[in-house]
């Protein structure tokens, strides 16, 4: 087993390449698709190692994503916040899932998530989509999850972490 020192550094990297994710570059066309890296990178490491990431590490990573993205302050916290309450109270069931399943309800969580940002954007009347497909990131996300499981299970296992 490796030091917990080494699974820190792996847990804030994972999440410092996803929140760069968060803010790369794309066609207009593709930003109401973009996944939310962040939320998947999240999940993965509540369901994993709940007692290293949790609520309070979530809100922490939101408000870098605030920071990084220029959003209201405290927005992509609280919602990230919500994220990690959902899945530590799934995290049991989650694990017995399969990662279709998993998939799936990360969608409800997510979708949950985007939700709550539309909105504190209306109420806080802050620019936003103007239809439903606010929502796409959800089903982008629970599309990619398999994928993020298999690329930081395969990188957690490859430094003897889990």
């Amino acid at each position: 087993m490796a030091s917990p020192a080494l699974l820190n550094s792996l847990i804030a990297l994972t999440f410092i390449a996803a929140a760069l994710l968060a803010i790369v570059p794309v066609p207009e066309w593709a930003l109401y698709y973009r996944p939310e890296w962040v939320a998947l990178v999240l999940v993965y490491w509540v369901i994993n190692h709940p007692e290293r990431v949790g609520v309070g590490v979530a809100w922490l990573v939101g408000i870098m994503v605030d920071a990084l993205t220029g959003s209201l302050f405290g927005l992509h916290a609280l919602g990230l916040a919500l994220v990690a309450y959902l899945t530590l109270r799934l995290r049991l069931r989650l694990r017995l899932y399969t990662v279709l399943q998993q998939a799936s309800v990360l969608l409800v969580i997510i979708g949950l998530q985007l939700l709550l940002l539309q909105w504190l954007q209306i109420l806080f009347d802050l620019p936003r989509g103007a239809s439903m497909i606010y929502l796409a990131p959800a089903m982008s996300s629970a599309l990619l999850w398999p994928l993020a499981w298999l690329l930081l299970g395969g990188l957690a296992r490859s430094l003897d972490l889990n």
